[in-house]
């Protein structure tokens, strides 16, 4: 056998066939879901999923019968609101934590690490306590606030790190030009630290969409995110797999797409807040 075609086999061993091993163990579980998805209801339990007999009956009915187009329109409108409060606060406050030093700076960037550590189950009562104080339970902002409790802490350790990677003497360039210390934020460090804003506005973005308890504690009738109308698919004595699996391929699909759509400039503020400037 010759070197190059050893060193083929080689690398099909070692690397391609694992990969593919790895493949399919990922994405089998979402090809049997989108081909339960495409099954007719009827031949569903007696023939199982097959793509033969293709059909989108499940889909039409996710939409016309459940009402899926509004929990997709809620889960849209908390998971935006959090990325426009969650970056606008973890912005402003990394900001603070990079270029100033104060009495308390470490041990509030431990608390904020702290803070992720904690199960979300022990924070649902003392939230919905408060919200229903506030008469907003069953509302968007009761929802937004509360994913904002998770996603804040952790986006301002990422935009901290990023911009640590500024150097200072860009904001005193700027002050010295005449700008004021919101200016220099504006005009000089958040274009700088754009991948960086990207990658945790995905973030936050993502752990909205997919965030499951605050949703079903503090939502209701009114506001019912994908992962509540997903669940509300299983009965208690039949679960609907056609419906199920169509919910799962739709609630999946905007954050799959937002991902595909920013992947260069994520992995490019992903890479950029692992380095220390």
């Amino acid at each position: 056998m010759s070197l190059r075609k050893r060193s083929r086999l080689n690398r099909f061993l070692v690397v391609e066939l694992p990969m593919l091993a790895v493949l399919t163990f990922t994405l089998g579980p979402y090809l049997w879901m989108l081909i339960t998805s495409l099954s007719p209801q009827s031949t569903l339990f007696t023939q199982g999923p097959s793509i033969w007999n293709a059909t989108v009956e499940n889909y039409t009915r996710l939409f016309e019968t459940v009402g899926f187009g509004k929990n997709l329109i809620d889960s849209l409108i908390v998971a935006t609101g959090t990325v426009v409060v969650g970056l606008s606060l973890s912005i402003t406050a990394a900001y603070a934590f990079s270029r100033f030093n104060f009495r308390g700076k470490r041990i509030l960037m431990l608390q904020f690490l702290l803070i992720n550590m904690f199960p979300l189950v022990l924070l649902i009562l003392p939230l919905f306590i408060f919200m229903r104080r506030l008469h907003l339970l069953d509302t968007h902002i009761a929802l937004i606030i509360a994913n904002s409790t998770v996603a804040i802490p952790f986006s301002i350790w990422m935009m901290v790190s990023y911009m640590n990677g500024i150097p200072r003497s860009l904001d005193e360039a700027a002050m010295t030009d005449g700008c004021t210390r919101l200016q220099a934020l504006r005009r000089v460090v958040l274009p700088l630290c754009l991948p960086g804003i990207i990658a945790t506005g995905i973030y936050i973005f993502i752990t909205a969409w997919n965030e499951y308890l605050y949703a079903l504690t503090l939502g209701g009738r009114e506001v019912r995110t994908i992962t509540v109308a997903v669940q509300t698919l299983i009965g208690e004595y039949e679960v609907q797999w056609g419906l199920l699996t169509a919910g799962g391929i739709v609630g999946a699909l905007p954050a799959t797409v937002l991902f595909l759509l920013v992947q260069k400039r994520l992995i490019s503020g992903l890479t950029q807040g692992a380095v220390k400037g």
